[in-house]
């Protein structure tokens, strides 16, 4: 068996933008899947609900995308109509309820981060990459498995960051993670990355969960400034029953 987990971010990573309320948080969320179970089971049920709601050719796939599907944009207009929406929504939660996954998230408050470190200061990516990393290496040794980490392409710099930080943890390892058990763990010391039209069901689905999954973080520790929407209060339901735990301990989600 082997894992990947999918990641995507929630934020920006800009330390100096930290005290704008609106990019105080940087979250990522990673959604760990056995590749062969993407094969059989996730993306045929994915590409089956998304035929059955948004019709469209093979050559040009519907992508699933929380702000589109959020604002009814196009592809997704069916959802302007209120009845269609309710029917969709169920058939996705019962969806996100039913298939195998584990989560876990990691949300730094960049506020309080540069506060604490006025002399010298971790990037704010990195050392949420870190700590979910670091998981995800304790998740694999737990199931005696390997596996590798994928994430959206943001595009030129961007990915050259996302891909930077990933190697610097192999090459180096972190405080309580050393390079020997980050390489022994996974199987490529490169981070795929992949655009949206590669239609990725796992990156699709970690786009739908990282919202709610940093709201429910920042919720838990008196951080957020408004009600949590109705579907991402049951998404969040949904999240308590997939976050990575061992023996009663959750391990799936951290605030930094």
């Amino acid at each position: 068996m082997k894992f990947r987990i999918y990641i995507d971010e929630v934020g920006n990573p800009d330390l100096e933008s930290s005290d704008n309320p609106n990019h105080r948080f940087l979250s990522l969320t990673g959604v760990i899947l056995e590749l062969d179970y993407v094969g059989a089971v996730v993306h045929p049920k994915m590409e089956a609900l998304k035929a059955k709601y948004f019709p469209h050719h093979p050559d040009e796939p519907v992508v699933f995308h929380r702000t589109e599907m959020l604002n009814a944009l196009p592809p997704f207009q069916a959802l302007k109509d209120p009845d269609v929406r309710r029917s969709f929504d169920e058939d996705l939660l019962g969806l996100m309820n039913e298939w195998d996954y584990t989560v876990i998230s990691v949300c730094i408050d960049k506020k309080k981060h540069k506060e604490t470190y006025t002399v010298w200061r971790y990037d704010p990516y990195h050392y949420c990459l870190a700590v979910l990393l670091e998981r995800f290496v304790f998740f694999l040794n737990r199931a005696k498995c390997h596996g590798d980490a994928m994430a959206e392409s943001r595009g030129g710099n961007e990915d050259k960051r996302l891909k930077g930080a990933f190697l610097r943890l192999w090459e180096q390892g972190t405080d309580y993670v050393g390079p020997e058990q980050f390489q022994g763990a996974f199987t490529s010391k490169q981070l795929k990355v992949k655009t949206k039209a590669n239609n990725i069901a796992g990156l699709q689905l970690a786009d739908l969960l990282a919202h709610p999954s940093r709201n429910e973080i920042l919720n838990e520790h008196g951080l957020l400034d408004r009600q949590i929407a109705p579907f991402a209060n049951r998404v969040i339901g949904i999240l308590r029953k997939k976050y990575d735990q061992d023996g009663g301990r959750v391990f799936g989600k951290k605030l930094l």
